[in-house]
């Protein structure tokens, strides 16, 4: 009996380190869900923390869980950590006070995109046509697609809205013809299967005139406008294309034990090149700029590592 009872003192810490956290993510095939993927292998590989990303239909089913801890961990974009903990938007009345930013990733590069041999050449040309909307498991994609129509002059009265529940269905309605504009975060393994599928599309250039990024900071504070040159990563992009850029992040539960947070934001500062190798987007990825100002409050934990390396804001 002291035997088993001495086993079992002696196992209880190894099934402490052995707990498995919840990492929520968008659907498979969405960035979303490469992100977390890449982020959840080096956090096995150089944290010794082991996770499961599990795909949800998008990050309005996520960040609640997270909240309430039955998650512990997932991406998302500035815009949806804003309304969240503030209570706002598609958040009205159910604040989720109980999320913390832990690390700002890299801007997520957007637009609308079109086949490449079709008549549309601009945001001003998609009056009339069919374009993704609804998203009711993304709620905050709704707004982000109203900024990239500001900034092209179009607004939402402009256009015949094709409900859609997220950005994965989106997609595939563009395949089938369903739509005449998709809407999806440049990079993603689902463009380029959009972009085969199709023989080829073509993402519809921004403006960076004032009058114009006026109109799309209306709807997103947080966007900007960035040049995006080709590169194999990038399909949909065949010459120099100005795009719509905005923050994406990790957020974590407060129940998440701070020397956690801290490895994992540890094992993502040093670990940029397994990242790249997971996720050729991460090449946006700067370590000494996780720390940046974000409309929430970050972890305690991974705080703490970022006044380690002289980063904290």
């Amino acid at each position: 009996m002291r035997a088993i009872t001495a086993a079992a003192v002696l196992l209880f810490p190894l099934a402490a380190q052995a707990q498995v956290l919840g990492f929520g993510s968008a659907p498979q095939g969405s960035i979303g869900y490469n992100m977390s993927s890449a982020i959840a292998k080096v956090m096995a590989e150089d944290a010794k923390i082991q996770s499961r990303v599990q795909p949800y239909s998008g990050s309005s089913a996520v960040l609640p869980l997270v909240n309430s801890g039955e998650l512990d961990l997932a991406v998302c974009n500035v815009l949806e950590i804003e309304e969240a903990t503030k209570g706002e938007g598609p958040y009205k009345g159910r604040k989720q006070a109980n999320l913390r930013v832990l690390a700002v990733i890299f801007p997520l590069l957007s637009s609308i995109f079109v086949r490449s041999d079709s008549p549309i050449k601009s945001l001003a040309d998609l009056k009339g046509k069919r374009i993704p909307a609804g998203f009711s498991a993304q709620v905050t994609l709704d707004r982000i697609i109203d900024a990239v129509l500001a900034n092209g002059g179009v607004e939402r009265k402009d256009i015949v809205p094709v409900l859609v529940p997220n950005v994965i269905r989106g997609a595939d309605d563009f395949v089938e013809g369903k739509i005449d504009g998709g809407f999806f975060a440049l990079g993603a393994a689902k463009v380029l299967e959009v972009h085969k599928s199709v023989g080829g599309i073509r993402y519809l250039p921004l403006s960076d005139d004032p009058q114009a990024v006026a109109r799309m900071k209306k709807h997103m504070s947080y966007a900007y406008v960035t040049e995006v040159k080709p590169g194999p990563a990038f399909a949909g992009v065949a010459a120099p294309t100005k795009l719509m850029a905005y923050d994406y992040l990790v957020a974590v539960g407060s129940h998440v034990k701070d020397d956690v947070a801290y490895r994992i934001a540890k094992s993502m500062y040093e670990g940029k090149p397994k990242l790249i190798e997971s996720l050729g987007a991460f090449r946006g990825f700067n370590p000494d700029a996780m720390n940046r100002a974000m409309p929430a409050t970050f972890h305690p934990g991974s705080i703490k590592y970022y006044k380690e390396k002289g980063i904290a804001k």
